[in-house]
């Protein structure tokens, strides 16, 4: 979608213009994703992947948080499992779009820049995004429910659900973060470590940042006067503390924003 579409021309050219610069004089730069990020890319907005039940129930009767909980899988596991596998189908063949591969580009350039998504669908490491933390996990990587293995597959088609532990024989469940369940330990310390080393700016693309550990670094950013900036079409829970608000698509913004830094080479491929 077009960002004219959400705020007046010259507005936006401003704003693109002030974002810019602040990307160009920054070294260690924190970008935040939501699923609006992958939006252009086919996969819908609530829940990440889990757009499919959106404002309904399953076909169980369940909410969707019901269904993809830690509690459901640990009771229920086919029923998780039956949901996941829904929900993964409907990603399955999703590629990613500018706005992943702007970041990924402008991460060869800045080599400070990294990168804190809620979506479990992959599209920042295959743009090639390398200071990457999946604070959701990873859709399409299994691991065990006892013992240490896991694996990567590129879709859950063939496998036997619930599938099982080639190694023990347990449960295999997807590297999520499931409902109800903790957000992991190494990925909130890899995020603790940026933020004591500093940054220089920091960018929220398509997330409500209802969470607070998604809203929190934007908040301390603004508090401590480092420069902030959200790519979201809508008003958010962070849009009224940020130093520059694009009303726009994240792939929109960031082809925008590509051409401002570099008008002389093309959209990374």
């Amino acid at each position: 979608m077009d960002a004219r579409e959400h705020e007046p021309a010259h507005t936006l050219e401003s704003t693109l213009d002030g974002v810019a610069q602040c990307i160009e004089r920054a070294s260690r730069i924190l970008f935040i994703t939501g699923a609006g990020i992958s939006a252009d890319s086919g996969l819908p907005t609530y829940r990440g992947v889990g757009g499919l039940y959106q404002e309904r129930l399953t076909d169980d009767g369940l909410s969707i948080e019901e269904a993809l909980s830690g509690a459901m899988l640990a009771h229920r596991p086919e029923l998780t499992w039956k949901y996941i596998s829904e929900i993964e189908a409907n990603c399955r063949d999703a590629r990613p779009n500018d706005a992943h591969k702007v970041i990924a580009a402008l991460e060869r350039r800045k080599p400070e820049l990294f990168v804190l998504t809620q979506n479990v669908d992959g599209l920042h490491r295959e743009a090639g995004s390398q200071h990457l933390i999946e604070v959701h996990g990873r859709i399409h990587r299994l691991r065990c429910t006892e013992c240490h293995h896991a694996r990567d597959v590129q879709s859950y088609a063939g496998l036997k659900l619930p599938p099982e532990c080639p190694v023990c024989g347990s449960l295999l469940r997807p590297d999520v973060v499931l409902f109800g369940e903790m957000l992991p330990e190494r990925e909130m310390a890899q995020l603790e470590a940026i933020l004591n080393a500093g940054v220089d700016l920091v960018v929220s693309v398509g997330t409500t940042s209802v969470f607070a550990y998604i809203a929190g670094p934007v908040v301390w950013a603004h508090q401590n006067g480092i420069p902030t900036v959200e790519i979201n079409p809508e008003r958010t829970t962070i849009s009224q503390v940020v130093d520059h608000h694009l009303r726009s698509g994240a792939a929109s913004a960031l082809r925008a924003l590509w051409q401002r830094l570099y008008p002389d080479e093309a959209l990374p491929d």
